[in-house]
């Protein structure tokens, strides 16, 4: 079954809900705006049930169908932006400084409002569809926040699923794979204390910015040393800081850096590697450390059952050469990690064309890929809550 007809009428207006969110994003759990657009349009479209303030500022929509004696399923749109300034050209640039939409939410926010308008006014379906509109997924934890505010107990979800869009993967095609689809993003920050002087005498100092330099080096070791070559694991410094001006050893060096991982074991070993490596090299200097090691969410792991339902969903929408039942998992993290530990359900990928990476500042959703998400998602309520 190709595109819904009723989803290609929409994709006009749907677009101009998309390219009004684009200009006006918010950061985190600061949505308000886009949590009451998103209320006023669910309901306009006649939806059942609407709640605000779930999990800080997220908002869940309850559409009932002709029978209501079925599941009930939960569908995920994220709604925060990036701190990050566009450099596109688009008439819908965004118009908040320092703010973009850079990750898609705005056309995610967008495709599941379409299904929303669209289910309403068919509900061809036996049973409930709970309309997950969250906060804070770049970073705060929106997803969890969530579920510890009682919202699968509170609307009775027993499946939940999640859609993004992907540069590189041509429009009108998805991917998805059984178990790990996105890593686990832990950081860590390492705080080297040794002693400082002139830099013209080394030998009076024990410095930072050399063992700093060193672990850098060494962590990489966990990689190419400790892990299975074929388990994935990426260990990235991504920050540096040390020093005053030319002349002077400091006493402190700070790094930072990002662990990414595809299962609890090598998430356990790279932690567990760091905190040896750094304690061994700091302290045959002489020096002395303090790591800040934050594990924030799980690994995205999609359920084999509900996998196999969203397979064959997206095969019914673009056709089985269009669908990469397969795909290679991605070492980028998503907080809808949390709602997958809390319910069985699928997390999969749409196609955004040639466009700019995710997070750059010349990014934009590619409106031509809501007419596809829209369907999507309506496909996969019919065939999940099936009279």
């Amino acid at each position: 079954m190709p595109i819904l007809n009723r989803a290609a009428e929409l994709q006009g207006e749907v677009s101009e809900w998309r390219r009004y969110l684009h200009e006006n994003p918010e950061i985190l759990y600061e949505v308000e705006n886009t949590a009451s657009f998103v209320a006023a349009k669910l309901k306009a479209f006649g939806v059942d049930e609407i709640a605000t303030g779930i999990g800080r500022t997220g908002v869940v929509g309850i559409i009932r169908g002709k029978g209501t004696e079925g599941r009930t399923i939960g569908l995920r749109a994220d709604m925060d932006a990036l701190p990050l300034t566009e450099l596109t050209d688009r008439p819908w640039a965004s118009k908040a400084a320092g703010k973009m939409h850079a990750c898609g939410h705005d056309g995610h926010i967008s495709m599941l409002l379409g299904a929303a308008k669209y289910l309403a006014e068919t509900r061809n379906f036996n049973g409930t569809v709970a309309l997950i509109f969250q906060p804070a997924e770049e970073g705060g934890a929106g997803a969890l926040a969530m579920i510890e505010d009682g919202m699968m107990e509170r609307f009775g979800i027993e499946e939940v699923y999640g859609m993004h869009n992907m540069p590189g993967i041509p429009l009108g095609q998805f991917a998805i794979r059984k178990g790990g689809i996105m890593a686990a993003p832990d950081r860590f920050t390492i705080t080297i204390s040794g002693r400082g002087g002139h830099a013209a005498q080394p030998h009076r100092t024990v410095d930072p910015i050399f063992i700093g330099s060193q672990l850098v080096g060494s962590l990489q070791a966990i990689a190419a040393r400790n892990a299975d070559p074929v388990r994935s694991v990426v260990i990235s410094v991504t920050r540096f800081d040390a020093g005053t001006t030319h002349n002077i050893i400091p006493d402190q060096a700070t790094l930072w850096g990002t662990v990414r991982t595809l299962s609890e074991e090598m998430r356990d070993l790279a932690e567990t590697r760091i905190r040896q490596i750094v304690d061994g090299i700091v302290s045959a200097h002489g020096a002395e450390a303090v790591i800040e090691y934050e594990r924030r969410c799980p690994v995205t792991v999609n359920h084999d059952q509900e996998t196999e339902h969203a397979i064959r969903v997206a095969t019914e929408v673009v056709g089985a050469s269009n669908v990469d039942a397969n795909v290679d998992p991605s070492m980028a993290g998503e907080d809808f990690a949390f709602m997958l530990k809390s319910r069985p359900g699928a997390f999969i990928f749409i196609g955004n064309g040639d466009t700019a990476a995710l997070h750059n500042p010349r990014y934009d959703f590619d409106d031509e890929a809501i007419s596809y998400g829209i369907s999507y998602w309506v496909r996969l309520v019919e065939q999940r809550l099936t009279e």
